[in-house]
């Protein structure tokens, strides 16, 4: 009877650790390692107004700050069906690449994908995005 319960128990255990990798509730931080260094340039757009920007040094340094705490969740399409206001950067990285990040609380598009995403770290995007619109 316990080697039947010690299976059954191993099973439940197995199928949760799959559960568990499969959905990943626990969010992963696609930007951890992005530094200043390894930044070219940055332009950000805001929908509305539809207006586009150049970030200076300043505002690079704190959104790689903010992009550092980002934590998304599973993919999800649902920022299709919202309204409101988009703020787009464009990131050239030194390598050449080039990324966009669409903060859209409470989604995050990374390169067209869009995540799920924590609050605050978006609406800081949402935020320095606005704020370099006011300082111009």
């Amino acid at each position: 009877m316990k080697e039947k319960s010690l299976i059954i128990g191993s099973v439940v255990v197995i199928l949760v650790a799959i559960l568990l990798l499969a959905i990943q509730p626990w969010g992963k931080k696609p930007f951890k390692d992005l530094s200043v260094n390894n930044i070219t340039s940055v332009s950000v757009e805001l929908l509305p107004p539809q207006k586009s920007f150049d970030l200076s040094d300043d505002d690079i340094f704190e959104l790689t700050e903010i992009l550092n705490s980002v934590v998304i969740y599973n993919k999800d399409s649902a920022h299709t069906q919202y309204k409101g206001q988009a703020v787009i950067y464009t990131i050239t990285k030194t390598d050449g690449t080039i990324l966009t990040v669409n903060a859209y609380n409470p989604f995050l598009i990374i390169d067209g994908v869009g995540y799920k995403t924590k609050y605050e770290p978006c609406q800081e995007l949402n935020a320095l995005g606005n704020k370099i619109l006011n300082d111009e």
